[in-house]
């Protein structure tokens, strides 16, 4: 049991620090409502990405309030009006100041797991 807490645990620390990339990202593609936006997070990660409300929800009012979204209601075809949410033009450049901010995070991150890699050595 505790073994599958700590694959949560770390599923969440690691979600915590990517997530406004990961929605602005997803939104990128396609304006979504929350539910639509979760589905597509966890299914273009191979299901290893699942985006709880309390974690999604939040981050898309935070996202709101800083100009890189935008929301409006919109009909269902199946039930309550929709919450939908779009990019940017603020958003579309947060996005790319965000994949910049990732690409050397994970490069800095290769080069301590590999530094042979990074080094001149015979």
């Amino acid at each position: 049991m505790a073994k599958r807490n700590d694959r949560y645990q770390n599923r969440t620390e690691i979600l915590q620090g990517t997530l406004d990339m990961l929605i602005l990202q997803t939104l990128q593609w396609a304006p979504r409502h929350g539910y639509a936006l979760s589905k597509a997070i966890r299914t273009n990660s191979g299901e290893i990405l699942k985006v709880d409300t309390g974690s999604l929800y939040p981050a898309l009012h935070r996202l709101e309030r800083k100009g890189w979204v935008a929301a409006e209601w919109k009909p269902s075809d199946v039930g309550p009006r929709l919450r939908v949410y779009r990019l940017t033009k603020a958003g579309k450049r947060q996005l790319v100041s965000e994949r910049s901010r990732w690409e050397r995070l994970t490069a800095a991150i290769a080069g301590v797991l590999n530094p042979a890699e990074k080094e001149d050595v015979p």
